[in-house]
């Protein structure tokens, strides 16, 4: 049974919030996809006491007469950097999570599973001109700082998507699986693209393949965004501390809203899948159990068939 959102918000913190949504993600799988037996070589080692004779590589002792044995992808532990989009349209809610309530929730869920698993995880956060990075570790403590820094999270100021990019190509010293949560409202309007789908911005992240980087978008948002459901004449505000207003009737302007915004979301996920990165929908208003599961059951299926997934 999926968990209803309304549900999280009445658990008293976002480490029970993300547990529970761990939960019900292992329990919706029949094999969990961080159980699979990977066999893509990695690397070697030199050979230690305990490691499995049925590795060693005989070829390399007849080169270099000493003993190595062969790590696999399963062994290596994997570097992942959870990137969030903390500007003030990330404060949006028309239900009981805005948008920057889901993003966080699902960023705590991943690195409780992450690290369970003894990768590294580390936490950006873009605010306005604000920058917090908290660097990739394992270990039980870490995530316990990672369940902090989402806690008390509070959207404000501007996203701009180039210098987000920048700031992970920059922290990025390893190879990476970097996860970008954000409505991908990007502040750089002078931010264009090769593909003159006005992605600009989207396209620096992406770029950051380039370096050898995974990279997965869950672009977020919420469904008064993807739906303009109002009647009424209105009066909209600008949630980024910029002044801006618009006075309008919501009913006159729906149908060439839901043209651009259709447009918006084809081109975000088509640029994605053009570059090679995993694209997620993600609705403040969606179970996020049911997006997490999603999300990891589509990554093990590429992982499996011999594809790259973000």
């Amino acid at each position: 049974m999926p968990i209803d959102p309304s549900l999280l918000t009445k658990l008293p913190s976002l480490k029970l919030r993300a547990r529970s949504v761990v939960e019900g993600v292992l329990s919706g799988l029949h094999k969990s996809p961080y159980q699979g037996q990977s066999v893509e070589f990695a690397e070697h080692k030199e050979y230690a006491p305990g490691d499995e004779l049925r590795h060693v590589d005989w070829k390399a002792f007849g080169k270099l007469d000493r003993y190595y044995v062969k790590r696999f992808e399963h062994e290596t532990e994997l570097s992942v950097l959870l990137a969030i989009d903390a500007s003030g349209s990330m404060n949006y809610g028309s239900g009981p999570l805005t948008k920057l309530d889901a993003a966080a929730t699902l960023c705590a869920a991943l690195a409780h599973l992450l690290i369970r698993q003894q990768d590294a995880v580390g936490l950006m956060i873009f605010g306005g001109d604000a920058l917090e990075f908290i660097p990739p570790r394992s270990g039980a403590g870490h995530v316990q700082v990672i369940y902090e820094a989402l806690d008390a999270l509070t959207g404000k100021g501007k996203c701009n998507l180039t210098k987000m990019a920048d700031a992970l190509a920059e922290k990025a010293r390893r190879r990476s699986a970097i996860f970008v949560f954000s409505d991908l409202f990007d502040d750089d309007e002078a931010a264009g693209s090769d593909s003159g789908s006005g992605t600009g911005g989207l396209d620096a992240l992406l770029r950051l393949r380039t370096r050898k980087h995974e990279v997965a978008i869950f672009h977020t948002l919420d469904q008064d965004e993807l739906d303009l459901p109002f009647d009424d004449p209105m009066r909209f505000l600008s949630m980024e501390a910029d002044g801006k207003e618009l006075q309008t009737h919501p009913r006159e302007l729906r149908a060439s809203y839901l043209e651009e915004m259709n447009a918006f979301l084809a081109a975000t996920k088509r640029r994605s899948t053009e570059l090679g990165s995993d694209y997620t929908l993600l609705t403040a208003s969606e179970p996020l159990d049911r997006v997490l599961l999603r999300f990891l059951s589509r990554r093990e299926r590429l992982r499996a068939g011999g594809g790259r997934s973000a």
